[in-house]
Protein backbone atom coordinates (compact mmCIF):
# COMPACT_ATOMS: atom_id res chain seq x y z
CA UNK A 1 0.00 0.00 0.00
CA UNK A 2 1.27 3.23 -0.73
CA UNK A 3 2.01 6.70 1.07
CA UNK A 4 -1.23 8.41 -0.59
CA UNK A 5 -3.87 5.16 -0.64
CA UNK A 6 -2.96 5.40 3.49
CA UNK A 7 -3.50 8.93 3.45
CA UNK A 8 -6.68 8.64 1.93
CA UNK A 9 -7.58 5.47 4.03
CA UNK A 10 -6.84 7.96 7.31
CA UNK A 11 -9.13 10.31 5.75
CA UNK A 12 -11.61 7.87 5.05
CA UNK A 13 -11.29 6.91 8.99
CA UNK A 14 -12.14 10.27 9.69
CA UNK A 15 -15.12 10.68 8.02
CA UNK A 16 -16.54 7.65 9.12
CA UNK A 17 -16.35 9.04 12.98
CA UNK A 18 -16.94 12.68 12.03
CA UNK A 19 -19.62 12.38 14.35
CA UNK A 20 -17.60 10.77 17.61
CA UNK A 21 -14.39 11.43 19.53
CA UNK A 22 -12.23 11.33 16.58
CA UNK A 23 -9.34 8.79 17.82
CA UNK A 24 -6.12 10.84 16.07
CA UNK A 25 -3.31 7.57 17.19
CA UNK A 26 -5.95 5.43 15.17
CA UNK A 27 -6.15 7.65 12.21
CA UNK A 28 -2.33 8.01 12.55
CA UNK A 29 -1.72 4.35 12.75
CA UNK A 30 -3.88 3.48 9.55
CA UNK A 31 -1.28 6.56 7.57
CA UNK A 32 1.20 4.34 9.14
CA UNK A 33 3.32 7.18 11.29
CA UNK A 34 3.15 8.25 14.32
CA UNK A 35 0.12 10.94 15.79
CA UNK A 36 3.22 13.37 15.67
CA UNK A 37 3.91 13.09 12.25
CA UNK A 38 0.60 13.00 11.15
CA UNK A 39 -0.64 16.54 12.52
CA UNK A 40 2.51 17.64 11.42
CA UNK A 41 2.33 16.77 8.14
CA UNK A 42 -1.08 17.61 7.71
CA UNK A 43 -1.36 20.93 7.67
CA UNK A 44 1.79 21.29 4.89
CA UNK A 45 -0.07 19.08 2.34
CA UNK A 46 -3.39 20.38 3.00
CA UNK A 47 -2.79 23.92 4.57
CA UNK A 48 -5.49 23.92 6.77
CA UNK A 49 -4.81 21.77 10.44
CA UNK A 50 -6.49 18.28 11.16
CA UNK A 51 -8.40 19.79 13.85
CA UNK A 52 -9.51 22.43 11.65
CA UNK A 53 -10.22 20.08 9.17
CA UNK A 54 -12.78 17.70 11.47
CA UNK A 55 -14.01 21.24 12.16
CA UNK A 56 -15.04 22.03 8.88
CA UNK A 57 -16.56 19.12 7.93
CA UNK A 58 -18.68 19.14 10.54
CA UNK A 59 -20.12 22.26 10.14
CA UNK A 60 -20.58 21.61 6.98
CA UNK A 61 -22.44 18.62 7.16
CA UNK A 62 -24.25 20.12 9.89
CA UNK A 63 -25.44 22.37 7.31
CA UNK A 64 -26.93 20.44 5.01
CA UNK A 65 -28.94 18.53 7.86
CA UNK A 66 -30.04 21.79 8.62
CA UNK A 67 -31.12 22.28 5.14
CA UNK A 68 -32.33 18.68 4.21
CA UNK A 69 -33.98 17.47 7.85
CA UNK A 70 -36.12 18.55 10.52
CA UNK A 71 -33.28 17.86 13.43
CA UNK A 72 -33.40 20.06 16.37
CA UNK A 73 -30.75 22.55 16.77
CA UNK A 74 -29.92 20.96 20.42
CA UNK A 75 -29.63 17.47 18.71
CA UNK A 76 -27.46 18.59 16.41
CA UNK A 77 -25.18 20.45 18.18
CA UNK A 78 -24.89 17.44 20.10
CA UNK A 79 -24.43 15.32 17.12
CA UNK A 80 -20.86 17.29 16.36
CA UNK A 81 -19.94 17.13 19.09
CA UNK A 82 -20.79 20.57 21.33
CA UNK A 83 -21.47 21.29 24.70
CA UNK A 84 -24.50 23.34 24.39
CA UNK A 85 -26.81 24.67 21.29
CA UNK A 86 -25.00 28.22 21.91
CA UNK A 87 -21.40 26.82 21.68
CA UNK A 88 -22.80 25.11 18.22
CA UNK A 89 -24.09 28.54 17.17
CA UNK A 90 -21.01 30.96 17.89
CA UNK A 91 -18.85 28.34 15.63
CA UNK A 92 -21.38 27.72 13.06
CA UNK A 93 -21.88 31.53 12.98
CA UNK A 94 -17.64 31.92 12.14
CA UNK A 95 -17.56 29.68 9.42
CA UNK A 96 -21.00 30.24 7.61
CA UNK A 97 -21.94 33.73 8.48
CA UNK A 98 -25.26 32.82 9.60
CA UNK A 99 -27.49 31.45 12.34
CA UNK A 100 -28.27 27.69 12.10
CA UNK A 101 -31.82 29.36 12.64
CA UNK A 102 -31.25 31.01 9.32
CA UNK A 103 -29.40 28.50 7.41
CA UNK A 104 -32.82 26.36 7.04
CA UNK A 105 -34.21 29.30 4.95
CA UNK A 106 -34.33 28.80 1.56
CA UNK A 107 -31.26 31.39 -0.50
CA UNK A 108 -29.23 31.39 2.95
CA UNK A 109 -25.37 31.72 1.54
CA UNK A 110 -23.27 28.88 3.01
CA UNK A 111 -20.21 27.21 2.40
CA UNK A 112 -18.86 24.05 2.08
CA UNK A 113 -15.79 22.43 2.25
CA UNK A 114 -15.42 18.94 0.66
CA UNK A 115 -13.65 16.03 1.78
CA UNK A 116 -9.99 16.28 1.11
CA UNK A 117 -8.68 13.27 -1.65
CA UNK A 118 -4.79 13.14 -1.79
CA UNK A 119 -3.21 12.51 -5.07
CA UNK A 120 0.49 12.17 -6.01
CA UNK A 121 1.95 15.21 -8.03
CA UNK A 122 5.53 14.74 -9.73
CA UNK A 123 7.65 17.62 -8.07
CA UNK A 124 11.86 17.70 -7.30
CA UNK A 125 12.86 20.50 -9.60
CA UNK A 126 14.93 21.73 -6.48
CA UNK A 127 17.82 18.62 -5.09
CA UNK A 128 17.17 17.36 -1.79
CA UNK A 129 20.64 16.55 -0.54
CA UNK A 130 20.51 13.67 2.28
CA UNK A 131 22.16 10.29 3.39
CA UNK A 132 20.87 7.57 5.42
CA UNK A 133 22.86 7.09 8.89
CA UNK A 134 22.29 3.81 11.27
CA UNK A 135 23.05 5.52 14.22
CA UNK A 136 23.64 3.21 17.99
CA UNK A 137 21.25 4.48 20.70
CA UNK A 138 21.87 7.46 22.25
CA UNK A 139 20.36 10.63 25.06
CA UNK A 140 20.12 14.22 24.23
CA UNK A 141 19.54 16.49 27.35
CA UNK A 142 17.64 19.76 27.66
CA UNK A 143 15.03 22.29 27.99
CA UNK A 144 11.55 21.20 27.20
CA UNK A 145 9.07 23.53 26.35
CA UNK A 146 5.06 22.80 24.85
CA UNK A 147 4.80 23.70 21.21
CA UNK A 148 1.24 24.34 19.38
CA UNK A 149 1.47 21.84 16.21
CA UNK A 150 -0.49 24.42 14.19
CA UNK A 151 1.84 27.40 15.54
CA UNK A 152 4.88 25.52 15.83
CA UNK A 153 6.49 27.76 12.99
CA UNK A 154 5.40 31.06 14.39
CA UNK A 155 6.46 29.63 17.98
CA UNK A 156 9.47 27.89 17.91
CA UNK A 157 11.68 31.11 16.72
CA UNK A 158 10.51 32.98 20.04
CA UNK A 159 11.42 29.75 21.80
CA UNK A 160 15.23 30.17 20.27
CA UNK A 161 15.31 33.88 20.39
CA UNK A 162 14.83 33.45 24.56
CA UNK A 163 17.11 30.46 24.76
CA UNK A 164 19.49 32.92 23.56
CA UNK A 165 19.09 35.97 25.38
CA UNK A 166 18.62 33.77 29.02
CA UNK A 167 21.97 32.00 28.10
CA UNK A 168 20.99 28.45 27.95
CA UNK A 169 23.14 27.53 24.60
CA UNK A 170 26.18 27.98 26.99
CA UNK A 171 24.43 25.71 29.34
CA UNK A 172 23.94 22.96 26.86
CA UNK A 173 27.75 22.85 25.12
CA UNK A 174 28.55 22.08 28.89
CA UNK A 175 27.02 18.81 28.69
CA UNK A 176 26.95 17.70 24.99
CA UNK A 177 29.14 14.56 24.01
CA UNK A 178 32.35 15.16 21.99
CA UNK A 179 32.85 13.34 18.76
CA UNK A 180 29.08 12.56 18.17
CA UNK A 181 27.96 12.45 14.57
CA UNK A 182 24.77 14.43 15.79
CA UNK A 183 26.66 17.99 16.80
CA UNK A 184 25.51 21.12 17.03
CA UNK A 185 22.24 22.50 19.26
CA UNK A 186 19.37 20.57 18.93
CA UNK A 187 15.30 21.07 18.48
CA UNK A 188 14.09 17.52 19.57
CA UNK A 189 10.48 17.63 18.19
CA UNK A 190 9.47 14.43 20.93
CA UNK A 191 5.96 13.20 21.60
CA UNK A 192 3.80 15.53 23.95
CA UNK A 193 0.26 16.27 24.60
CA UNK A 194 -2.21 15.09 21.17
CA UNK A 195 -5.53 15.31 20.76
CA UNK A 196 -7.96 18.04 20.62
CA UNK A 197 -5.25 20.35 22.23
CA UNK A 198 -2.44 19.59 19.25
CA UNK A 199 0.68 20.20 21.59
CA UNK A 200 4.31 18.74 21.31
CA UNK A 201 7.34 18.76 23.30
CA UNK A 202 10.05 20.80 22.42
CA UNK A 203 13.35 19.77 23.36
CA UNK A 204 16.43 22.53 23.03
CA UNK A 205 19.20 20.10 23.71
CA UNK A 206 22.42 18.36 22.92
CA UNK A 207 23.86 14.42 22.50
CA UNK A 208 25.11 13.57 26.31
CA UNK A 209 26.23 11.02 28.14
CA UNK A 210 25.50 13.04 31.25
CA UNK A 211 22.77 12.68 33.82
CA UNK A 212 21.01 16.51 33.88
CA UNK A 213 19.78 18.53 36.41
CA UNK A 214 16.44 19.72 37.17
CA UNK A 215 14.46 21.46 34.93
CA UNK A 216 16.38 19.95 32.18
CA UNK A 217 15.36 16.38 31.02
CA UNK A 218 17.00 13.32 29.26
CA UNK A 219 15.58 11.70 26.42
CA UNK A 220 16.73 8.25 24.89
CA UNK A 221 16.75 7.61 21.62
CA UNK A 222 17.40 3.63 20.27
CA UNK A 223 19.21 2.34 17.66
CA UNK A 224 17.33 3.39 14.64
CA UNK A 225 17.83 4.58 10.99
CA UNK A 226 18.24 8.48 10.29
CA UNK A 227 17.71 10.04 7.04
CA UNK A 228 19.98 13.52 7.58
CA UNK A 229 19.03 16.19 5.89
CA UNK A 230 22.01 19.36 5.52
CA UNK A 231 20.18 22.55 4.52
CA UNK A 232 23.07 25.24 3.50
CA UNK A 233 22.14 28.69 4.65
CA UNK A 234 20.85 29.88 7.92
CA UNK A 235 18.19 27.72 9.62
CA UNK A 236 15.46 29.68 8.18
CA UNK A 237 15.11 26.44 5.49
CA UNK A 238 14.82 23.94 8.32
CA UNK A 239 10.63 25.13 7.59
CA UNK A 240 10.75 24.63 4.03
CA UNK A 241 12.52 21.24 4.35
CA UNK A 242 10.05 20.33 6.58
CA UNK A 243 7.21 20.93 4.16
CA UNK A 244 9.53 18.78 1.27
CA UNK A 245 10.32 15.83 3.33
CA UNK A 246 6.28 15.35 3.84
CA UNK A 247 4.93 16.48 0.47
CA UNK A 248 7.96 14.90 -2.14
CA UNK A 249 10.15 12.88 -0.45
CA UNK A 250 8.20 10.53 2.13
CA UNK A 251 5.48 9.83 -1.07
CA UNK A 252 8.41 9.04 -3.56
CA UNK A 253 11.02 7.40 -1.36
CA UNK A 254 11.72 3.68 -0.26
CA UNK A 255 11.16 4.85 3.40
CA UNK A 256 8.45 5.44 5.99
CA UNK A 257 8.05 7.69 8.93
CA UNK A 258 9.52 5.71 12.20
CA UNK A 259 7.94 6.40 15.44
CA UNK A 260 10.79 8.55 16.95
CA UNK A 261 10.81 11.98 17.23
CA UNK A 262 12.85 14.17 14.59
CA UNK A 263 16.00 16.50 15.12
CA UNK A 264 16.63 19.86 14.26
CA UNK A 265 19.99 19.92 14.35
CA UNK A 266 21.93 23.72 14.62
CA UNK A 267 25.34 24.19 13.59
CA UNK A 268 27.61 26.61 14.39
CA UNK A 269 27.55 29.55 12.40
CA UNK A 270 30.72 29.29 10.59
CA UNK A 271 29.38 25.98 9.04
CA UNK A 272 26.50 27.81 7.03
CA UNK A 273 24.62 24.85 7.15
CA UNK A 274 22.07 22.89 9.51
CA UNK A 275 20.69 19.06 9.55
CA UNK A 276 17.51 18.08 9.85
CA UNK A 277 17.29 14.23 11.46
CA UNK A 278 14.44 12.13 10.36
CA UNK A 279 14.17 8.30 12.07
CA UNK A 280 13.14 6.45 9.21
CA UNK A 281 12.01 2.76 8.59
CA UNK A 282 12.33 0.62 5.04
CA UNK A 283 8.95 -0.03 3.67
CA UNK A 284 7.86 -3.23 3.29
CA UNK A 285 7.89 -4.37 -0.27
Amino acid sequence: MDWVQRMNEAIGYIEAHITEEIDYAEAAKIACCSVYHFQRMFPFITDVSLSEYIRRRRLTLAAYELQNSDIKVIDLALKYGYDSPEAFARAFQNMHGTTPTAARQAGTKLKAYPRISFQFSMRGAAEMNYRIEEMKAFSVVGFKKQVSTQRAYEDVPLLWKDAHAEGIFDKLWNYRAQDHPIRGILGVCADGDYGKNEYFDYIMSVVSTHNPPEPMVLRHFPAAAWAVFELEGDPKGIAEMWKRLYTEWIPSHAYDLAPLPAIECYLPPDEYKNELWIPVIRKAQ
